[in-house]
Formats: structure tokens, C-alpha cells, sequence
């Protein structure tokens, strides 16, 4: 299980990583799914970037990997809204579809998405039970 765990570890990290550095390069384009009571829209996406960023050298580094598992879930958590945005105001972001085929399996994929984060930094164990290893 060490090895699946590592593996799902290195995949969030690089996804954290390469979503951190385009929300930092390009904020202004994902601008239209920030949702409008969010002050400060572009300032929030560029600092979600640095979130994601500092979240994926943390998830690799042994000594944070159990707080940045519980922060990127948070994360996951509180873009949700941004998901949702996106999905129901019907905002075309290039080169992603808009189309329920491609939103329905995002906003059903969130949970997975937090689940991850706190199984392969160790928070969880969910489903297999026991108890969350202690080191991976």
C-alpha cells in the first residue's frame, strides 16, 4: 500500500504543481469562475497558486506531508464554489468544454480529490481500514 500511496502522492504533487503555476502565470484567466462575493478575485487566484505550489513541494517533504495533505483537502474544499460557478453560469474557459460531461464528473470528482490528499499524506486510511500509517 506504501507504493500506491507514494505514487498518488507524486501525481497530486505534480498536478498541485502545474495547476499553482498556472493560476499564478495566467490569474487573469481564471478570473470568470471566481465567485463574485470573493474580494480581491485576482489577488485570491494568484495566491491559490502559491497555495498549490507550497502545497506540492510540502505534500514530497516527509516533515509537512501530514499538514499539506490537510490543507490542500481544505483547499479542494473552498474552490468548490469556484466549480460550481464555472459549471451552472455556463463560463467557457479554453480549452476546457462546456459541457456537462465535463462538469458533472468535476464537481463529483471534489470529495475524491480531498480524499486523496489526506490518504496519501496519511491522514486516512479510508477504505481499507486500520489505522493511517505512520510513515510512507
Amino acid at each position: 500500500m506504501n507504493g500506491t500511496r507514494r505514487l498518488m502522492r507524486l501525481m497530486m504533487s505534480a498536478f498541485y504543481l502545474i495547476a499553482g503555476i498556472l493560476h499564478v502565470v495566467h490569474s487573469d484567466a481564471f478570473l470568470p469562475i471566481v465567485p463574485g462575493w470573493v474580494p480581491h478575485a485576482q489577488a485570491v487566484v494568484i495566491v491559490t497558486g502559491l497555495c498549490e505550489i507550497a502545497g506540492a513541494i510540502s505534500l514530497l517533504t516527509p516533515g509537512l506531508r501530514r499538514l499539506a495533505g490537510i490543507m490542500l483537502a481544505l483547499y479542494a474544499l473552498c474552490v468548490w464554489p469556484a466549480n460550481f460557478k464555472h459549471a451552472l453560469d455556463h463560463i467557457v474557459l479554453p480549452p476546457i468544454p462546456d459541457t456537462w460531461w465535463y462538469h458533472a464528473p468535476r464537481l463529483a470528482f471534489q470529495p475524491v480529490l480531498i480524499w486523496w490528499a489526506l490518504y496519501c499524506s496519511n491522514v486516512v486510511n479510508w477504505p481499507w481500514g486500520g489505522r493511517a500509517a505512520t510513515r510512507a
